[in-house]
């Protein structure tokens, strides 16, 4: 009788992995480090069904990359497993328990049954070879070894993925490609050998959202054409409501909750999954800031009372072109103000000039062309002394405060270091109340003073370098994207504090950003910039709902929203706008 019912339990078990590509049993995950072992996964159950996106999401630090890597035993030699992940072949003849393969079984599986895509392109690209031999290189490694087909296959393969010219594109270099381009090429490089199951860990997290929009599309690709199943790792629940079929939600090492993708977004059971929702930004979400007492926080001042801090007129921008090629002009003649105590929002996609603008009016950047006056000196022209005395009254949040903090100085010194160089400390001890009082201001102990920049999460460097623009009580502040690398629930977090400091302080801001649920959250006017130009400025809420421009409406349309059904009906208006529309 036992042996029967063994054998109805294996049975039972070969059915269910027929329907399941990958199943993840009571995975668990550690690392060895100085400090001792550091549990970073812990009993991690879920399936993968075949021709199925599933979706796995939760903030940084919950253990996705690391289970995502486990499927492919793609771990560091520090990590110790546990459990069992189990990965059929597509025709389900074959289930190998990956965590027991040899090093020579691995490199059999990866590629050929299961394939990663890097959040980071750059990270995978190999800068001195061509792209079509990054491509064949797996196919070599997978016994292919006629040049022809190769290279067929690999233009082939670049066809499918969207590159445009592919029997010529295939010679060039990764310097070549956008950034979109080239997690297209990542993406292809997994495809080639037509494997059963894909891996992308935040392959969209880096890209503006149309180039978002094509990604996905090209994931969806994957599933409906190549007949592949997909796990996608995210923090962007946008992403999941557009592209997912089911969902696991991890946090902190566990999986807290697990469904179809309809389910996990209108009937979380989860505290941590309601909380997750909660903080994803949406179109036309008003963000009201409080003070203790439940009062809502506003401005002292009316902005449009307020005189100019920035008036720009016909500005241009040049960079100087190298090795024979010409000039690039990255601002194109734009007119703009900012008025004191207002937020003005700039929004656009990767090259559009945004950054180029910001630091124009930081003076970190030279003005080419027409005028561009900053807190009552013109910067066309100007020398380091006049403006000198001006930088002490600019801050500036920096999209990634990781690079730009020193990473051998504290918090502390860190924060401190304006004020030392404008004079208003003689050294970092006696700055060290003030500098307790900034962190405390941006919800930061004062015992982070002590810490190193590597020593605090993204959210809490980010704040930090808050504190850091806001030190010397500037009255102008540029923002450039300084939420776009953090998760949703730290975002939330960030634009709260941001939008009190600025209601208690009063500070002109240039918010730049390519999300617009986030800048309509925060701005009073939004300016949309478009290949160094202008295309559309006015009010939020005209901008937001009722745009002009046709590059605007595809920027709204490419914005996945954090609804399954609504993104459904919103990625065929997107497909509408494109075939009707050419931007």
């Amino acid at each position: 009788m036992t042996e029967q019912h063994d054998q109805k339990n294996n049975q039972d078990q070969r059915n269910q992995q027929r329907d399941n590509l990958a199943s993840i049993k009571d995975l668990s995950v550690s690392f060895m480090t100085d400090a001792g072992s550091i549990k970073a996964v812990e009993n991690v159950s879920f399936t993968i069904p075949r021709k199925t996106v599933v979706g796995v999401v939760g903030e940084s630090g919950s253990g996705k990359s690391v289970t995502a890597r486990s499927i492919i035993k793609l771990l560091p030699e520090t990590a110790a497993t546990s459990g069992a992940v189990y990965l059929s072949n597509r025709e389900g003849s074959n289930t190998l328990d990956v965590l027991s393969l040899s090093g020579e079984q691995l490199r059999e599986m990866r590629g050929a049954e299961a394939a990663m895509v890097f959040q980071e392109p750059n990270s995978v690209l190999n800068p001195v070879y061509t792209i079509g031999w990054q491509i064949e290189e797996g196919l070599r490694a997978h016994g292919m070894k006629d040049k022809k087909e190769l290279r067929a296959k690999a233009i082939d393969i670049l066809k499918k993925v969207g590159i445009p010219d592919a029997e010529t594109r295939v010679d060039y270099y990764p310097h070549q490609f956008s950034g979109g381009q080239k997690q297209r090429i990542v993406i292809a490089m997994a495809l080639v050998l037509n494997p059963g199951l894909i891996l992308a860990d935040e392959p969209t997290t880096a890209l503006d959202v149309t180039v978002q929009a094509e990604i996905l599309d090209l994931l969806r690709l994957a599933r409906d054409e190549f007949g592949a199943s997909v796990l996608i790792i995210t923090h962007n629940m946008g992403v999941i409501a557009d592209i997912a079929d089911e969902v696991v939600v991890m946090y902190r090492g566990h999986v807290v909750e697990q469904g179809p993708v309809e389910q996990i977004f209108y009937k979380p059971q989860h505290d941590y999954t309601r909380r997750l929702l909660a903080a994803v930004p949406h179109i036309g979400q008003q963000l009201v800031v409080k003070d203790r007492e439940g009062k809502p926080i506003e401005r002292k001042t009316d902005w449009h009372d307020q005189p100019l801090a920035v008036k720009a007129t016909n500005l241009s921008i040049m960079y100087p072109g190298h090795l024979m090629q010409p000039d690039f002009k990255a601002v194109d003649g734009i007119d703009f103000e900012i008025h004191r105590s207002e937020v003005l929002g700039l929004v656009g996609e990767s090259g559009s000039g945004k950054s180029t603008t910001g630091r124009a009016i930081a003076g970190l950047q030279k003005v080419s062309g027409g005028s561009l006056n900053v807190l009552g000196v013109e910067m066309n022209g100007v020398k380091e002394r006049e403006f000198k005395s001006k930088r002490a009254d600019i801050g500036f949040v920096f999209q990634d405060p990781g690079s730009s903090f020193d990473p051998l100085m504290t918090i502390a010194e860190n924060v401190a270091e304006p004020l030392l160089v404008h004079h208003k400390f003689g050294s970092v001890a006696e700055a060290r109340n003030y500098v307790g009082d900034l962190l405390e201001m941006v919800q930061l102990p004062r015992v982070y003073m002590n810490r190193y920049p590597h020593e605090l999460s993204g959210g809490q460097r980010q704040r930090a370098s808050l504190a850091r623009g806001l030190a010397l009580k500037p009255s102008l502040l540029i923002a450039d994207e300084p939420t776009s690398a953090l998760d949703v629930s730290v975002q939330a977090k960030v634009l709260e504090l941001f939008k009190t400091l600025q209601a208690e302080i009063g500070f002109a801001c240039l918010f730049i950003t390519h999300d617009l649920a986030v800048v309509d959250m925060l701005a009073d006017r939004i300016m949309v910039m478009h290949k160094g130009r202008i295309v559309e400025h006015g009010d939020a809420d005209d901008v937001i709902q009722n745009p002009q421009n046709p590059y605007t409406r595809k920027l709204l349309a490419s914005l996945p929203l954090p609804d399954p059904v609504e993104q459904r009906e919103h990625r065929a208006h997107l497909h509408e706008l494109l075939a009707t529309e050419k931007i």
